[in-house]
């Protein structure tokens, strides 16, 4: 858990994925395209990636990627970015946390 918090705080937007995921690969799409440029951590090409993985389910991810975190804090996995994509807020959220600056 350490070491998600760690890399959750390196930079104003991190995703955590997997490669072989459709949903992550939408979720940091969505992301370019709203003008962030996120951390990026591929679970299954890290050396702790499974580690990594049960400590992201430990925070109520399920399943456990893409998980998303704004300026350090858990914001969720597809279904919580989207809800907020939708209502508005996340491009506001990535307004705040200095991911996007406009």
């Amino acid at each position: 858990m350490d070491r998600i918090r760690e890399l959750a705080s390196k930079k104003a937007a991190v995703i955590f994925t997997k490669s072989s995921c459709c949903m992550c690969y939408s979720i940091k799409q969505l992301f370019y395209e709203l003008g962030a440029s996120p951390a990026v951590h591929e679970l299954d090409k890290e050396a702790r990636g499974r580690e990594m993985e049960l400590a992201l389910r430990g925070l109520g991810c399920n399943p456990s990627v893409p998980a998303v975190f704004i300026g350090g804090v858990f914001v969720g996995s597809t279904t919580d970015v989207i809800s907020l994509h939708v209502d508005g807020s996340l491009k506001q959220m990535l307004i705040d946390a200095k991911a996007i600056w406009f």
